[in-house]
């Protein structure tokens, strides 16, 4: 019977200490942090998470990293893998990513530890070169640690499954690493405070100017932590000013002037498209160009209101035959409306309606004679015109606005529009906002529901036409 007491109570030596070294185990079980599981759900491969100082981005990059080392991913199937973290320096390695990695590892999983300075025995001293990691199909996954400090050079060569950047890298550093990933269809993800103001990461990640199918951001803040304290949080957000708070809390993208429309948010005004009922459809509203790209974009009501950008055309370069037909060959696989001769009916650019000195009509005319009735009667102030739209973005919190997660470069343009000098936006990269503005302005009204008549008030219809008609003969 000792011998039965003594087994057992070695069974659970044994199962707390593996316990307590498996600090993998317990992430997101005891208080689930919603944005770090979003991010590792996702199956985009360039993933990246903007956020605030404390708000456990850098938790999840270290807890993704392990996973795929150790081919235990709970949302992707992998098998061995080898890959990079990039640091800013030897130092920050040290402190932060280097620190994660070995919490998140069991000693039990770590076949080998080579060291760039430091011992073996005691890595969390010293500077890794990388961690030889025992997966769970019986073979040998590596972490390499980098640094960007050492430069572009010594990130050539590989082939990798995935890369980690901890904070933002340069961007010949970022590319390099995307090449290393490329033959093996690899990750990459990021998880940063964008510090640096509106860099390549703001514009290729942020914004995705490239229009990336692969290409995934979330934003975290400190409310968005369940292991922070509220009432700490208020405390340190009383005593910082606007420009702090959006940096270091929200993980925003800041410069000197800032967004135009701060109350979009993709979270919210974005939605994947559906079936828009025929009742919804009103019009088309497009900014026209020549060199400059033309937008267009496709607008429904709802019966409360509610403004959907359903569609997108976004090309430049192209004659105007060439705009209509495209905008007839999607209004027809939406099956959205026309007159009773097939034709569309679209806002414009009232500068649509004027002759230039190379062309005998104008560009509102040569779309009516492609078939797209083009009113050029829009109202162009431009600040009423921006105040209007920040009313659809946010109502007394409540959104009147939706927008197709398909109308890539309307969303981008939400995104980038900044204030400029004198109070007014820079005006570059405008162009579905101008129509966007355009449409709004014109004061879209919901349909008329179908009335819903009684048997009793069809009778009457009925005898009331008898009774005419008989007076009528």
């Amino acid at each position: 019977m000792r011998d039965i007491i003594r087994r057992i109570l070695d069974i659970e030596r044994e199962q707390k200490r593996r316990y307590k070294n498996n600090a993998l185990a317990r992430y997101n079980t005891d208080r689930v942090h919603v944005k770090q599981m979003e991010f590792h759900r996702c199956k985009k491969r360039n993933r990246w998470v903007f956020g605030g100082n404390r708000t456990g981005k850098t938790e999840c990059g270290a807890a993704e990293t392990v996973w795929l080392a150790r081919g235990i991913h709970p949302y992707r199937d992998n098998k061995r893998t080898d890959g990079w973290v990039v640091s800013l320096s030897r130092a920050v390695q040290r402190e932060v990513a280097q620190k994660k990695i070995l919490r998140y590892l069991n000693p039990d999983w770590i076949a080998d530890v080579v060291m760039e300075s430091g011992k073996a025995q005691n890595p969390s001293g010293g500077i890794i070169d990388y961690i030889a990691v025992k997966n769970v199909f019986g073979t040998i996954s590596t972490i390499c640690f980098k640094t960007c400090e050492s430069g572009r050079d010594k990130f050539a060569g590989a082939s990798l499954d995935y890369v980690w950047f901890d904070e933002e890298p340069p961007e010949d550093i970022y590319d390099e690493c995307a090449m290393r990933v490329v033959d093996k269809k690899g990750l990459i993800f990021g998880t940063m405070t964008p510090l640096l103001g509106l860099t390549f990461v703001y514009k290729r990640i942020y914004l995705n100017c490239n229009a990336d199918p692969e290409v995934w951001h979330i934003f975290m803040e400190w409310s968005d932590n369940p292991y922070l304290d509220g009432d700490e949080v208020a405390r340190i957000s009383a005593a910082m000013s606007d420009d702090e708070l959006n940096v270091r809390r929200y993980g925003r993208f800041t410069e000197a002037k800032g967004a135009v429309y701060t109350e979009f948010d993709e979270r919210t005004h974005v939605i994947p498209p559906f079936d828009i009922p025929r009742d919804w459809q009103d019009r088309l509203s497009i900014d026209p160009g020549l060199n400059n790209p033309l937008s267009c974009h496709w607008y429904a009501v709802d019966y409360d209101g509610n403004v959907y950008v359903v569609a997108e055309h976004f090309e430049a370069g192209k004659p105007v035959a060439h705009h209509a037909a495209a905008i007839k060959n999607i209004s027809a696989r939406l099956g959205w409306h026309t007159d009773g001769r097939g034709r569309l009916y679209a806002l414009i650019d009232s500068a649509a309606a004027q002759h230039t000195l190379n062309a005998d009509k104008s560009v509102a005319e040569l779309f009516c004679e492609n078939g797209i009735l083009a009113d050029t009667r829009v109202n162009k102030d431009l600040f009423s015109g921006i105040n209007r739209v920040k009313q659809y973005l946010s109502t007394d919190g409540k959104p009147r606005i939706f927008i197709f997660d398909t109308c890539v470069n309307l969303i981008r343009e939400l995104k980038s529009y900044r204030w400029g000098d004198g109070d007014r936006p820079v005006k570059t990269d405008d162009h579905c906002l101008d129509e966007l503005r355009y449409y709004l302005m014109s004061r879209p009204a919901p349909p008329r529901r179908a009335e819903v008549k009684s048997e009793i008030a069809l009778d009457k219809e009925r005898l009331i036409r008898r009774v005419t008609g008989r007076r009528r003969a």
